[in-house]
């Protein structure tokens, strides 16, 4: 039997966005293999709590094209602490659409799960796509103790 692991898009978002460590210094020690001389990675304290967006209909047949709104208010009222992440969305000149069923993914941080949720479910409710899903018990219970 063979197994196999990797990270997906909203567990690699949540761990990158403690790394204090610059990832390009890791990836080109990596890429040399030279991972062995690295120095130990250095961790944010805080904790970080990523939630998914997808489109209308996902996972079945998601909707695509839709226009997305609130992205430049989660930039002004939210970062650093919160940002977006683009997954399955295009450009159309000054528009921001839908382009896939997991569209964008909302990271933040906080001192502990509660604060890191809260920030990243306050920045969530800035962004406006029709029809658009996300859970809303990410960290819920981590959070809870």
């Amino acid at each position: 039997i063979e197994f196999n692991a990797r990270f997906g898009d909203p567990e690699t978002q949540v761990v990158l966005a403690r790394l204090k460590t610059p990832l390009a210094g890791v990836l080109l020690a990596s890429a040399n293999g030279t991972l062995d001389v690295l120095p130990p990675l250095n961790w944010r304290d805080d904790a970080a709590v990523t939630v998914v967006i997808a489109s209308h209909n996902y996972p079945d047949t998601p909707r695509t094209g839709d226009p997305i709104d609130g992205l430049a208010d989660v930039a002004a009222q939210d970062a650093p602490d919160a940002y977006v992440l683009h997954a399955g969305t295009r450009a159309e000149g000054d528009a921001v659409l839908s382009a896939g069923g997991r569209v964008l993914s909302v990271t933040a941080t906080g001192k502990d799960l509660t604060a890191a949720r809260e920030r990243a479910y306050t920045a969530l409710g800035r962004i406006r796509l029709d029809g658009s899903q996300h859970r809303t018990d990410i960290a819920l219970k981590a959070s809870q103790g």
